[in-house]
């Protein structure tokens, strides 16, 4: 992406993937109102409040995380609380239950690129746990560089092959789409700072991500 209309293009791939995203949640909500404008039964009035309750929160929860993974973090300083990147992650996989969140950060604050990196990875990593399962998030900071690790281990790990290959640097251009574009913008956030990104060997029974950043000067 080094013209201008490569940089539109991928945003534009973001946004589909943010769009893509949020159409179940939001249509649920659609669907709950309509049902609200004809139902008259106590009961099943109940049911439609507490489906459009349950798809409001799971578009606010998806919107939050989204501002701070693929937006700018507006409204925050040059680095971001890092309770505000927990409970983003918390809430993108609360609507399931099926993936528990191991919260290995004790920084209080970590600068926007690593808190963007390591959002990034948490949501390739959580949505590979296709069968639910343990989703570890840690990062580190150390003298002029920030470490992440992310790991998944579950019952049945699927990587899309493009979306490790995004994340490896070996993806064509042309093999871009909206589902790699979270792994493509990762993979070159890291290097465009001199950092580095590692991940375990395909077939592994248990996924890792690694992502090490250098401070911004």
């Amino acid at each position: 992406m080094t013209n201008p209309i490569d940089s539109i293009d991928f945003a534009s791939l973001l946004c589909s993937r943010l769009c893509h995203d949020l159409l179940s949640p939001v249509g649920a909500l659609n669907n709950g109102l309509e049902l609200m404008a004809d139902e008259t039964d106590p009961e099943m009035r109940q049911r439609c409040l507490d489906l459009l309750a349950d798809s409001a929160k799971t578009s606010a929860n998806k919107l939050k995380f989204f501002r701070l993974a693929f937006g700018s973090a507006g409204g925050f300083g040059d680095a971001v609380p890092t309770h505000e990147a927990r409970v983003a992650i918390e809430g993108m996989f609360a609507a399931s239950g099926r993936v528990k969140i191991g919260w290995l950060v004790e920084d209080d604050m970590l600068e926007k690129l690593p808190v963007k990196v390591l959002l990034n990875l948490a949501l390739i990593a959580g949505d590979a746990l296709v069968r639910g399962g343990q989703l570890d998030i840690g990062a580190e900071k150390r003298p002029g560089v920030t470490e992440i690790v992310v790991r998944a281990e579950g019952p049945k790990l699927v990587l899309d092959p493009d979306l490790r290959a995004a994340l490896a640097g070996t993806l064509p251009p042309e093999g871009l789409a909206s589902r790699t574009s979270a792994a493509w913008m990762v993979r070159t956030l890291v290097t465009s700072v001199g950092g580095e990104i590692a991940l375990s060997p395909a077939g592994e029974p248990i996924l890792l991500f690694g992502a090490s950043i250098p401070d911004a000067r």
